[in-house]
């Protein structure tokens, strides 16, 4: 015996159903991990100098270090007012990694090594880093085209020659 669907529970079907669709489109790409929007003030203060690291990438302690070290970041001085800096580094932290890969630290709290990063990239000849559109690990826009979105789809990924 089948009962019909009710025109009302029917559109709340299709909703859910479509509402799954998104969610998984959303994340299908970030290997099932959930992107979180980049903060504005991060986008506009890290972006400056390099793509503006999703904080899924680095543990909250690694965040925390690379925030209490912007004098010395990385060879650079990064420093922020004192407000902007707090803001930055609450985000971070409350957005950090998690799970097996997120709470791994990285040998000096560089993304590029990361094991999951190595093992991302392992494919990548050495050579390719070295290309002049590359020129290092850490420039993911060079074959990520939407890192700055903070999307590392691996079916959008074009690599320089």
């Amino acid at each position: 015996m089948t009962f019909p669907i009710h025109f009302p529970v029917r559109r709340s079907l299709i909703g859910l159903g479509a509402l799954l669709c998104f969610n998984v489109a959303a994340t299908a790409g970030d290997h099932g991990r959930t992107r979180v929007p980049l903060l504005p003030a991060y986008q506009q203060e890290c972006g400056a100098c390099h793509v503006a690291y999703p904080p899924g990438l680095l543990p909250a302690a690694s965040w925390q270090r690379l925030m209490n070290n912007l004098p010395r970041h990385f060879g650079t001085d990064a420093s922020l007012d004192a407000a902007t800096e707090k803001q930055l580094g609450t985000w971070l932290v409350a957005n950090a990694g998690s799970g097996k890969r997120g709470s791994e630290e990285p040998p000096q709290d560089r993304i590029t090594r990361s094991r999951w990063f190595t093992r991302e990239h392992d494919e990548i000849s050495a050579s390719t880093w070295k290309l002049p559109a590359v020129k290092s690990t850490a420039n993911c826009i060079a074959c990520h085209v939407h890192a700055d979105k903070g999307e590392f789809n691996e079916h959008d990924v074009r690599i320089p020659r």
